[in-house]
């Protein structure tokens, strides 16, 4: 192979987040050659190993000393897909960004064609669509109902959000983070960040050969509470009184009704209020709605000294001279 090329002048960047996968990182490497080394592009494959206690750093310290393009980061504990996944970003160089996952069961032979039809129709990011899946169905189901759903709450419609095999332009890698399980919400952190010309292509998804699936019930769960966290984040991060305003006034009202309906028994009809507990009701809300207007205020504090310090990803300049900003060297 030809020694790597510097880092500003690589084309694609391969970030392959690797756990226990002793079995499936050099078959997975050469499947990777075959593939991007006819193409007319310069890579470099990032293989970060989440904390893995089995021989997957060995195999990948042989493979990066053995190819000029196979990169190793080395996590001391598992942190979870989505920090393996930002380190990567974080490291990569590439003017486009490949992920896909280590257990074999992505096809390399797949980027070719995504990154065709990322250029040609000139889309921020393609995301897989593993239409024909050969994985259990206590993984299929739950997939099913997580996409759904997912697509329903988001507007974005992909069938495949979960599918580790994506491609992105570099300036989408550069404006999201990665965290929690948000590595399956990738496509919905570049739509929140502007990015919204996403595509989709149908991939060959193949049976795992080696290893055993990561997938459980806690990290579905957790999945669709991030995914709240992130719908939340989204909409309401720049304006918090939206969100905690409103449930104050719905509070408000509803305590206001109760009490002005309590006032008129007791004033018009004369009857006694003691042991109500809808009197009680009434205030608590009244009370309650109060908090929500306050948390509110002082969101809109914080997020008015945010902005202030955060200035927003612009994706296109067009000034006379643009200083340029130096790359970090790993």
């Amino acid at each position: 192979m030809n020694n790597v090329p510097p880092k500003d002048q690589i084309d694609l960047s391969l970030v392959i987040p690797t756990f226990n996968e002793e079995d499936s990182v050099r078959p997975l490497v050469e499947e990777i050659q075959s593939a991007l080394d006819p193409l007319d592009q310069t890579y470099e494959v990032i293989f970060v190993d989440d904390g893995s206690n089995d021989a997957t750093w060995s195999h990948v310290d042989a493979l990066s000393h053995e190819i000029d393009q196979v990169k190793g980061l080395r996590f001391q504990r598992n942190h979870g897909k989505s920090a393996a996944l930002q380190e990567g970003f974080f490291y990569a160089a590439g003017q486009y960004i490949v992920t896909l996952d280590a257990d074999l069961q992505d096809d390399p032979a797949e980027i070719p064609h995504m990154l065709h039809q990322l250029q040609e129709q000139k889309l921020d990011l393609v995301s897989g669509w593993k239409k024909k899946r050969h994985d259990p169905v206590s993984k299929t189901i739950p997939s099913k109902l997580f996409n759904g759903v997912t697509r329903l709450l988001t507007g974005i419609h992909l069938h495949d959000f979960n599918c580790g095999l994506k491609i992105y332009r570099r300036e989408v890698i550069d404006a999201i983070i990665v965290y929690g399980e948000m590595h399956r919400y990738v496509p919905v952190l570049a739509h929140n960040a502007g990015f919204k010309k996403i595509g989709e292509r149908v991939v060959n998804h193949r049976p795992r050969v080696h290893g055993s699936t990561k997938f459980g019930a806690s990290r579905f769960i957790n999945g669709f509470l991030d995914l709240l966290t992130l719908l939340f984040m989204s909409r309401y991060t720049a304006r918090p009184m939206h969100f905690f305003g409103a449930i104050g006034i719905v509070s408000i009202l509803i305590g206001a009704v109760i009490n002005l309906y309590l006032a008129f028994i007791k004033l018009a009809l004369g009857q006694s209020l003691q042991d109500r507990p809808l009197l009680f009701l009434g205030f608590l809300l009244l009370v309650v709605g109060a908090q929500f207007f306050s948390i509110g205020f002082i969101g809109e504090m914080i997020n008015k000294g945010f902005v202030r310090k955060n200035r927003p990803a612009i994706r296109e300049r067009r000034l006379a001279t643009i200083a340029e900003t130096p790359s970090f060297v790993g």
